[in-house]
């Protein structure tokens, strides 16, 4: 005979947990792998596990009211004619027109242009709306070549070579049907209304010496006018990092698995890749390696969301950081307004489960023209650029209680880490010593 404790509630299993135990009936059910949008939920050890040292006798911190802190900086200034010159160092990502409506693309053209930074094309092709409100435009050519074109090549400022996403390094991106409408079919020479994935991997190249053949190419193509960035998923950053600067790139762009996708198998999402914590200072190593920290710049992306997270990373080693998931909701993803409709769809404000579906009730991960109509892109755009100078002042605010006139002074001194794992992956000491794992004794 069994017997319960009637003071005991009865315990459930961690491993086994209730999302565990739906996945599987799920799974059993359905016979079909999920897919789902944005970036890892799990937690992981993040910017949030570092804190600042500022500055008091022996820093002396800067006045805010009177001496300046520089945010400016040059991307693309190893080979290119034409550098790219930001006022702010956080850029705006990837994001396809296909998996964002038209008003979202123009919105963030907008917003950035404002702000003075670069907005970043995404897979599927260059929109003139885009290209028209983006004073500083990077051009993304990945495996897919949906809607590559020479001629938006060089209307481009910048151009991204993408070998993989923090999201999902050595996987292919998805595009469901229900988001291809004719202008996406006609752009990505598709059938309309038919699921699309995106390659793995380049058609043309199998290892780092042909991607030194292609870079070339695409410098020959532009007159070597624009600079040429290689973004890697984070996986091997020391390595990635080091062949990307061997094949001849300006710019390495370092995605975490924080960073977000329109669409991928969600088994990809939380276990394929490294927090965007661990990959920062294996990449910075390699550039130092090869004497070329500076000089090839180093742009973060994944799970970047404040002044503070951008100061984290500038002061790892990186030059720049770009914004994804941030800036979407800047410009009103996953609003609370429209919770009603986001529950009719089978989830919540906040879940970001609805990018792949095509039917975002706040217009922007969508291309049904109805919901898309409800975004301006005018008044979103002033409110990813609101976005971006606060971030941008919060950043300046922590540069100058620690002493520094220019953000990429920040530096791992500045740092102390909270917990062990944030410790060894930043290589910065824990909060109260002088030690990190695998630095040696106390």
């Amino acid at each position: 005979m069994s017997y319960h404790n009637p003071f005991t509630p009865p315990r459930k299993s961690a491993t086994f947990d209730d999302y565990t135990l739906a996945e599987i009936r799920r799974a059993a059910a359905t016979g079909i792998y999920d897919i789902r949008g944005a970036g890892t939920k799990r937690k992981v050890p993040h910017f949030d596990d570092l804190l600042f040292l500022g500055a008091s006798i022996s820093r002396y911190p800067l006045e805010g009211y009177r001496e300046k802190c520089d945010t400016s900086v040059v991307l693309g200034t190893r080979f290119a004619k034409k550098p790219i010159y930001l006022k702010t160092p956080i850029t705006i990502a990837g994001m396809s027109f296909g998996a964002l409506s038209g008003n979202a693309k123009e919105a963030l053209g907008r917003g950035a242009t404002i702000a003075g930074t670069s907005t970043t094309t995404g897979d599927g092709g260059m929109t003139d709306e885009e290209r028209g409100h983006s004073q500083t435009l990077v051009y993304q050519y990945l495996p897919s070549r949906y809607g590559m074109n020479p001629k938006d090549l060089r209307r481009a400022d910048a151009i991204e070579v993408v070998v993989g996403q923090g999201a999902k390094p050595g996987g292919g991106g998805m595009l469901l049907g229900q988001k291809i409408s004719d202008r996406v079919a006609n752009m990505r020479n598709l059938p309309k209304g038919i699921d699309q994935r995106s390659a793995c991997r380049h058609p043309d190249w199998t290892g780092p010496d042909d991607l030194e053949i292609k870079i070339l190419e695409l410098r020959e193509i532009t007159d070597w006018e624009k600079p040429i960035y290689v973004k890697v998923g984070g996986a091997r950053p020391y390595y990635d990092t080091a062949l990307a600067v061997k094949a001849g790139a300006d710019v390495v762009v370092l995605d975490g698995m924080q960073g977000g996708t329109a669409a991928t198998q969600d088994v990809f999402i939380e276990n394929v890749g490294m927090p965007t914590l661990a990959c920062i200072r294996p990449a910075v190593q390699a550039l130092q390696d090869l004497g070329m920290h500076r000089k090839v710049q180093l742009i973060i992306s994944g799970g970047i969301r404040s002044g503070a997270d951008v100061a984290k990373a500038l002061a790892l080693g990186a030059d720049a950081v770009a914004i994804g998931t941030a800036a979407l909701v800047a410009i009103g993803d996953n609003d609370p307004k429209w919770e009603e409709e986001y529950r009719q769809l089978g989830t919540t404000a906040g879940a970001y489960d609805d990018w792949h579906e095509g039917k975002d009730p706040a217009g922007i991960t969508t291309q049904d023209p109805e919901l898309a109509a409800r975004l301006d892109p005018v008044a979103a755009g002033r409110r990813l650029a609101n976005y971006l100078k606060v971030m941008t002042l919060e950043a300046q605010t922590i540069a100058r209680a620690c002493g520094k006139n220019k953000l990429t002074n920040l530096e791992p001194e500045d740092l102390c880490a909270l917990t062990m794992e944030a410790a060894a992956m930043a290589q910065v000491p824990l909060a109260g010593t002088s030690w990190y794992p695998g630095k040696g004794a106390f």
